[in-house]
């Protein structure tokens, strides 16, 4: 890959980076893989709002994806170096993890 492009990609990946919510969501899958009714829960946000940042994520490859039934399944992928150079300095966001912890997960 050429300078240029790569640039190009590193320029998208920090945009991905810049928003809030998906950082959350990265803090968050730090401890374990989620479902999207999960993040919608802890969030407070929509489903289709969840899907679209995980689609950015996915994007960008900071997550990977895995389909168990009808639920989609994300966790964080850490063979992307610049994942993994930020993850050792993702707080945690107590609200979010508490949130997590009393969530009713997917429906079955």
């Amino acid at each position: 890959m050429d300078s240029e492009r790569r640039i190009e990609l590193m320029a998208e990946e920090f945009k991905v980076l810049g928003d809030k919510t998906r950082l959350r969501i990265l803090a968050l899958l730090q401890d374990r893989e989620l479902c999207v009714c999960d993040l919608t829960e802890v969030l407070g946000i929509s489903q289709p709002g969840v899907s679209q940042h995980m689609r950015r994520l996915r994007q960008a490859g900071f997550v990977n994806e895995r389909r168990g039934g009808q639920w989609i399944y994300y966790s964080l992928n850490m063979g992307n170096l610049l994942l993994g150079l930020l993850m050792p300095t993702f707080p945690k966001v107590e609200g979010d993890h508490e949130r997590l912890m009393r969530a009713k997960g997917c429906p079955t």
